[in-house]
C-alpha cells in the first residue's frame, strides 16, 4: 500500500501516518467544559439577568459565527484529499491478491449494510425514543443564530440525478454540491492508480500535501473549541433554556444506540459467515474490546485483536494479512454513526429530506469511509458527517456544537469498529482457498 495509516476509525487517536502531519491535539476535556459552562452561563442569564442577555450575545455570536465558518471552510478541501488518498490506497490493496479483494469485498459489504442499517434505525429510534417535548423546535430557533446556511428548495428526481455529473467540478466544489464532487474524486483516484507509478506518486504527493496542510489549520482551528463551542452554546442556552441539554442528550442516545446495532452484528458474522461458536468468539474479544475502550484506537488494539484470532484459531496468514488491512481501511461503525448524524441533524432542524436525498447520504456515507484516517473524533465528525448532511440537504452548523460532546459516542465506535474487525478476520479464513493464494 503506498502510505501506512496508524488508525482510521473516528476515534480518539491523533497520531498520524508518516505522510501526514501531526496535528493539534483536540482539547477535549476543555471543549467539554467550555459547552458546560456556555449553557450553564446561558441558562443563568436567561432566568437571572434577561437584561443582559443583549449585549452578551452581541458579543457571542459573531465569535461563536466566525468559528462555524472557519471550521466549516476545510470540509470540502480536506475531503477530497483524503477520499483521493483513500481510493488510490484500496485500489493498490486490492491489487496484493484474491485474499485481499476478498477481504476489501467483505469490508465494503459491511459498511453499506451499516448506512442501510442506519437508514432504517436511526428514524425508528427516533420515533421510539422521541426528544424531550419542545428541545427540537426550541433548539431550531437558538440554532439559527448560528446562521448555519441553510439548504435551498430540494430539486426534482430528474435534477437529482442529473446533477451526478457536474459540468464543472470547481462550481460544485463552490456550491457545496457533495455528491457529484465525490463521485468525481472517487472515479479521478481509480483512474489515477492506473497510471504510471511516476505521475501515480505525483498525483499522491499533491493530494497529501493539500490534505496534511489542511489538517493542520482544522487543528489550529479545533485548539479554539472551548472558545467557539462556549459561544455557540451561550446562544444557545440563553435562547432555548435546559431545552439545548436535553437535547444534546438525546443526541448521544440515538447515536450510541445506532452505533450499538454494528457492535452487535459483529457477533452474528463472526458465528453465521466465519464458523466461530457465539460463546468462544465473545470471550476471545473480550481483551481486545476493553483496550478499544481504555485507549480510542483500533491500531492500539491490534495486538489484542491478533491474540483473539489465534485464540479462535485463526490462521496466522489470514490474521496478520486481514487486521492490519481492516485496521487500514476498514471503519465498521463509521457510515452507520455518521449516517445516524445527519438524519438526527434533519430531524433537529426539521428539514425534509426525500427518498432521492436519503439516498444520496447513504452512497457519501458508504463512500466516506475509505477516505477517513486516524483522527480525533471532533475531526472526524466534521469531515465524515459533513459531507453527508451536505448531500442530503441538511445544514453543517451544528456539528460545531457536536463537536463537545462527540467523546461519548465515540467510545462506542471504536468498540464496534474493533469487535467488526476480529469478525471479519474469521470471515476471510473460513472463505474457500485461503492455502493456494498468495499473500501479496
Amino acid at each position: 500500500m503506498n502510505q501506512a495509516i496508524n488508525d482510521p476509525s473516528s476515534e480518539g487517536d491523533a497520531r498520524q501516518a508518516s505522510t501526514l502531519p501531526e496535528i493539534t491535539r483536540v482539547p477535549t476535556l476543555w471543549t467539554f467544559v467550555g459547552l458546560v459552562c456556555g449553557l450553564g452561563l446561558g441558562l443563568l442569564l436567561a432566568v437571572r439577568a434577561p437584561g443582559a442577555l443583549a449585549p452578551v450575545l452581541a458579543v457571542v455570536e459573531p465569535v461563536g459565527d466566525m468559528w462555524l465558518r472557519a471550521l466549516r471552510a476545510t470540509i470540502i478541501p480536506l475531503v477530497v484529499s483524503l477520499l483521493f488518498m483513500g481510493v488510490v490506497q484500496t485500489v493498490a490493496a486490492a491489487r496484493a491478491g484474491a485474499m485481499a479483494r476478498r477481504a476489501l469485498g467483505w469490508f465494503y459489504l459491511i459498511l453499506a449494510g451499516g448506512s442501510a442499517m442506519a437508514w432504517a434505525v436511526t428514524p425508528a429510534l427516533l420515533a421510539l425514543i422521541p426528544s424531550p417535548p419542545g428541545a427540537a423546535a426550541a433548539l431550531r430557533a437558538g440554532l439559527d443564530s448560528t446562521k448555519a446556511d441553510a439548504a435551498g428548495p430540494l430539486p426534482g428526481a430528474g435534477d437529482f440525478v442529473a446533477s451526478f455529473v457536474p459540468a464543472n467540478v470547481f462550481s460544485a466544489a463552490a456550491n457545496d454540491a457533495i455528491l457529484p464532487l465525490l463521485l468525481f474524486t472517487a472515479i479521478f483516484a481509480v483512474a489515477a492508480a492506473r497510471l504510471g507509478t511516476r505521475h501515480r506518486e505525483s498525483l499522491l504527493t499533491f493530494f497529501e500535501a493539500i490534505g496534511g496542510a489542511t489538517l493542520i489549520v482544522v487543528g489550529w482551528i479545533l485548539w479554539t473549541a472551548p472558545v467557539g463551542v462556549f459561544a455557540l452554546s451561550l446562544a444557545v442556552a440563553a435562547k432555548t433554556g435546559t431545552a439545548a441539554i436535553g437535547a444534546l442528550a438525546h443526541y448521544v442516545l440515538i447515536v450510541t444506540l445506532t452505533g450499538t446495532v454494528m457492535f452487535l452484528a459483529a457477533y452474528p458474522i463472526a458465528v453465521i459467515f466465519g464458523r466461530q461458536r457465539l460463546g468462544a468468539f465473545a470471550r476471545a474479544v473480550i481483551p481486545a474490546q476493553a483496550l478499544a475502550l481504555s485507549t480510542q484506537s483500533s491500531l492500539a488494539s491490534l495486538p489484542a485483536m491478533l491474540g483473539a484470532c489465534r485464540q479462535l484459531g485463526v490462521r496466522d496468514r489470514a490474521a496478520e494479512f486481514t487486521l492490519p488491512l481492516a485496521v487500514a481501511l476498514f471503519r465498521g461503525t463509521g457510515p452507520a454513526m455518521n449516517f445516524a448524524v445527519a438524519i438526527y441533524l434533519a430531524h433537529w432542524l426539521g428539514v425534509p429530506v426525500d427518498g432521492w436525498h436519503m439516498a444520496a447520504g447513504f452512497a457519501v456515507a458508504s463512500v466516506m469511509s475509505f477516505g477517513a484516517v486516524s483522527l480525533p473524533g471532533a475531526i472526524s465528525l466534521v469531515t465524515s458527517c459533513g459531507p453527508i448532511a451536505l448531500a442530503m440537504g441538511v445544514p453543517v452548523g451544528p456539528l460545531a456544537l457536536l463537536v463537545a460532546v462527540e467523546v461519548l459516542p465515540d467510545l462506542m465506535r471504536t468498540l464496534g469498529n474493533v469487535t467488526l474487525d476480529v469478525a471479519v478476520t474469521t470471515v476471510v479464513d473460513a472463505m474457500p482457498g485461503l492455502d493456494d493464494e498468495a499473500s501479496d
